[in-house]
């Protein structure tokens, strides 16, 4: 096993320095899998905060006026050290995060596959000219970068999830201070060391862990932050969009989700089950694309139900280190709880478990998957997020109930539907209230293609040629007397 202790920081990276919080207070993270102790990061605040803010700043100064061919030399390169370090990475994301290996492998792939992908893209964030109305005049729109962009990241994508904010940030000019989530800190920490030992100057990223309050008030409160990207819960983004008013700041939020995924009778039905197994079981079912809620027509409702029942029976449920390990521990107790919990509710309404339901025999926060049937709308996972390894079936009978149905939410993240139907696809991409839809396809996030979401799912996108624009700034500049 390739070890990672070259690559665990237990200490914060601000203005070029490795530090430990002011008072020497520190933060305990675990091994899900195991409960054991990996170690102890900074507890940090507000000092600290403002002092990777000034240095940020600082940096901005020249790294926002350098050369567009030196920042695509420094992505190239931190990409090709992410890619020479993937394996020890993906060690360690699953060390503090547990999801199985061979998903922490591609988390890492793809998040240097974002770092390659803005390295490219910053090349045709193009101006223009403008046609002006008398010809005295010339009229120029020019891009330039935010500034100081402070990054708070979510525990379940530790790694691409930074990557999704780095890579544009760096690309624009941008200077950086991240926040990593306070379960999994080491794979955000991981990132100031590569990002160092590729050449970034000091100050350009900075990386602090402790108070998410305290941390993310200096943040919010500072001037000279003028950019807030932040991926988590509906309700913590809408303190920051708040908290971003009083200097008018540019936020970028991707918050939570419900994804609906609807099968129709006429659907591939093995193809439909080999997408449900991705969009529900990565990551335990810990994802904020994770479908929410199955939506299966009467025709294929219990065929599909016998075959997800048998597909989620064979997952092999364990330590993410372990060889054929597909589904490891849940982050913590209050996600085990939280699955608990919505199953009683719904058992309650007159839902059936015809698979799974309890905690696993492994202990700890391991949990069975689980599917049940007879779902209805009254039930608290047809509205709340579930994150958890948890599939709620519902029953439809037309094409308009199914679309009711999946937008009868607060959120608008993610849909999937399958069908072979070619007029109802497009009738569906008019219809889904959802800013990403998978046509037959239960893993669609890739780095050249925006992603984001609608209603209170958030706003703004990460990924495409959209993923650069929340970093840079329009000026208009009119030349006269010629």
């Amino acid at each position: 096993m390739t070890s990672y202790k070259h690559l665990l920081c237990e200490e914060n990276l601000i203005g070029g320095g490795w530090v430990g919080a002011d008072n020497g207070s520190k933060i305990t993270v675990t091994d899900p899998a195991t409960g054991k102790t990996i170690g102890h990061v900074p507890n940090c605040g507000r000092a600290e905060t403002n002092r990777a803010i000034a240095a940020a700043a600082s940096a901005f100064d020249s790294f926002g006026r350098s050369d567009l061919s030196q920042r695509v030399k420094l992505l190239q390169a931190l990409h090709d050290a992410l890619m020479d370090n993937q394996e020890a990475l993906a060690q360690l994301l699953t060390a503090e995060q547990g999801k199985p290996l061979f998903e922490a492998r591609g988390e890492i792939a793809i998040g240097a596959a974002y770092i390659r992908w803005f390295a490219e893209e910053i090349r045709r964030a193009k101006g223009e000219i403008v046609p002006a109305p008398t010809g005295d005049r010339r009229l120029f729109v020019t891009r330039h970068p935010v500034g100081v962009v402070a990054a708070i990241t979510p525990w379940n994508f530790p790694s691409s999830m930074l990557a999704r904010k780095l890579g544009p940030a760096l690309a624009a000019g941008c200077t950086v201070v991240a926040k990593p989530a306070t379960n999994t800190p080491y794979s955000g920490l991981a990132w100031g060391k590569l990002t160092e030992e590729v050449g970034y100057p000091a100050g350009v990223i900075n990386i602090l862990t402790g108070s998410a309050r305290d941390i993310g008030g200096a943040l919010m409160d500072s001037p000279h932050v003028r950019k807030v990207t932040f991926t988590g819960s509906t309700e913590v983004g809408k303190t920051l969009i708040r908290q971003s008013a009083d200097t008018v700041k540019k936020v970028s939020m991707e918050l939570g989700g419900n994804a609906p995924f609807i099968v129709f009778d006429d659907a591939d039905l093995d193809a439909a089950i080999e997408g449900a197994m991705i969009a529900k079981y990565r990551n335990m079912g810990q994802t904020c694309v994770c479908t929410n809620r199955f939506y299966v027509q009467a025709g294929i409702h219990d065929a599909f139900v016998e075959k997800l029942r048998a597909a989620t029976t064979d997952l092999q449920v364990g330590a993410g280190t372990e060889p054929g390990t597909m589904q490891g521990p849940l982050i913590n107790e209050a996600a085990v709880a939280k699955v608990e919990e919505l199953i009683s509710d719904a058992l309650s309404k007159g839902g059936n478990v015809v698979e799974g339901g309890q905690r696993h025999a492994l202990g700890g926060t391991y949990f069975q998957p689980t599917v049940v049937t007879g779902a209805t709308a009254d039930m608290s996972f047809a509205t709340e997020e579930i994150f958890g390894p948890l599939s709620a079936v519902f029953r439809f009978e037309t094409e308009e109930e199914a679309i009711s149905a999946a937008n009868a939410t607060e959120f608008g993240l993610a849909a999937y539907a399958y069908t072979r139907d070619l007029a109802r696809i497009f009738r569906l991409n008019e219809g889904l209230q959802y800013g990403l839809i998978g046509i037959n396809a239960g893993l669609i996030t890739t780095v050249e293609a925006p992603f984001g979401g609608l209603k209170q799912s958030g706003m703004g996108k990460e990924g495409g040629s959209q993923g650069l624009d929340d970093y840079l700034e329009s000026k208009y500049m009119c030349v006269a007397g010629l």
